[in-house]
C-alpha cells in the first residue's frame, strides 16, 4: 500500500513528486534543499545554512508523520562540492548523533533551484 504525503512546513515539491511516501512500513522522503517554506527561497548563500535548513526539512517530514532522526535508516547526501564536506557532516551529526543511519554522501554538478546540498531519507516506523 502506497500512501504520499505533502505537508505545508517543508517546501513544495518543485515538480511532479511527493515530499515523501510511505510504502508499507518505510517512508520515503524526497531530497530536500535548504528552501524556507515559507518563502521558497533558500536560507543562505553557503553550505552551511542551506544544511541546515535541509535537514529542518526533513525532521518536518518525519515530525508530521510521528517519527524522529532515530527512525532513519539511510541517508544520502548531495553535494555540488565536496569541499563542503565538513560543514555539512557537522550540521548533520547534530541531528543524527545517536546511532545515525547508513549514510552515502556524493558530489553532483548541480541541484535544483541553486542549491548546494540535497538531502534524502528514508526511515522505518
Amino acid at each position: 500500500m502506497k500512501k504520499t504525503v505533502s505537508i505545508s512546513n517543508a517546501p513544495v515539491a518543485a515538480g511532479p513528486y511527493s515530499q515523501a511516501v510511505w510504502s508499507g512500513d518505510f517512508l520515503y522522503c524526497s531530497g530536500q534543499l535548504g528552501l524556507v517554506p515559507e518563502s521558497g527561497a533558500l536560507a543562505g548563500p553557503d553550505v552551511t545554512t542551506q544544511a541546515i535548513q535541509a535537514l529542518k526539512n526533513v525532521l518536518a517530514l518525519l515530525s508530521s508523520q510521528g517519527l524522529t532522526s532515530s527512525d532513519v535508516v539511510k541517508a544520502t547526501i548531495f553535494l555540488t562540492d565536496m569541499a563542503g564536506f565538513k560543514e555539512v557532516n557537522e550540521a548533520y551529526g547534530r541531528v543524527f548523533n545517536s546511532d545515525p543511519p547508513a549514510r552515502t554522501c556524493v558530489e553532483v554538478s548541480s541541484l535544483p533551484l541553486g542549491g548546494l546540498v540535497e538531502i534524502e531519507i528514508i526511515a522505518r516506523k
